[in-house]
């Protein structure tokens, strides 16, 4: 990917009960601000609602050049990664992300705390369920447009699952590793090189 220009607008989208205070987000845009402050970055805090988390997405990257935009997303971010990316047609990295999320969240209606800051209560209702199924796209279109980052030692999602959802595309599979991606600093360079910001 490295021959296709870079980008110049970056988002990245937060997984679930998690905010823009997560390492990767954090260790990231720390990187872009040091290295590349030519980038337009942003990373919301998503709304508890998919729709309403998608609703904020495109609304601002409408405005967006979309042949120069690209987005990185973790879990349920890596799942709504995919859905930005198939509608735009832009680049995405996706960390180890949900590929069913209606089918794992399922479980967790109720209130929930997020885990950067426990005073922060939410509610998760039966109706984002039925909001994450109708995100869902039908397909990947594109593969080569993505640039997943699975880890075999994932203790939350299933890394075969996630493999065989993006079988096609050029694909980081890690030995070992976890759902947080605790190894994050070593999985950058190969991903702003994909993302074209590095040689």
């Amino acid at each position: 990917m490295s021959s296709v220009s870079a980008i110049s607008h970056l988002l990245y989208l937060h997984g679930f009960r998690s905010s823009p205070k997560s390492f990767k987000a954090r260790y990231m845009a720390d990187w872009l601000q040091r290295n590349r402050p030519d980038v337009q970055w942003w990373c919301p805090q998503l709304p508890p609602s998919p729709r309403e988390s998608m609703d904020l997405v495109f609304a601002e990257i409408g405005r967006w050049p979309a042949e120069r935009m690209a987005v990185v997303g973790s879990s349920l971010g890596g799942f709504y990664a995919t859905v930005v990316a198939e509608r735009t047609g832009c680049r995405a990295v996706l960390l180890n992300p949900a590929i069913n999320p209606a089918r794992d969240l399922a479980g967790y209606i109720g209130d929930l705390t997020s885990f950067h800051d426990p005073d922060d209560h939410f509610y998760f209702k039966p109706e984002y369920v039925t909001q994450l199924r109708v995100l869902t796209p039908r397909e990947i279109t594109h593969p080569e447009r993505y640039l997943p980052v699975i880890a075999r030692g994932d203790e939350v999602l299933d890394w075969r699952e996630m493999s065989d959802r993006y079988t096609s595309a050029p694909m980081r599979l890690l030995d070992g590793g976890d759902h947080a991606l605790t190894d994050f600093d070593q999985e950058l360079p190969h991903i702003l090189h994909f993302l074209g910001l590095t040689d």
